[in-house]
């Protein structure tokens, strides 16, 4: 016997505001009774001496630590730049004139 019924998919869809054809919704209760089956098939696995974990590897921080360095230069920032004005990078105009 399938964990969702059709009748419960037709349901969820009209809450989320999904119009599903007959289709649509005899494939998606199938594989949504697909789906409870692997998430109860997990639930039952899990012991309780396990402790949840988000990642299987213990992670530390591995950023480097905030130094104030000094910044570049307009000119240097715009030194490779294939065209500026006034201290900016000059870009084509993608917009009318008057925007």
């Amino acid at each position: 016997m399938p964990d969702i019924s059709r009748d419960e998919v037709a349901h969820l869809a009209r809450l989320s505001r999904l119009a599903l054809s007959e289709a649509e919704l005899d494939e998606f209760a199938g594989q949504l009774d697909s789906i409870l089956h692997h998430v109860k098939a997990v639930a039952e696995v899990a012991a309780d001496d396990v402790p949840p974990t988000a990642n299987p590897s213990a992670i530390t921080n591995v950023t480097r630590p905030d130094v104030i360095v000094p910044g570049l230069t307009p000119q240097q920032a715009l030194s490779g730049a294939p065209n500026a004005e006034d201290d900016r990078f000059a870009v084509p105009q993608i917009l009318g004139e008057s925007e």
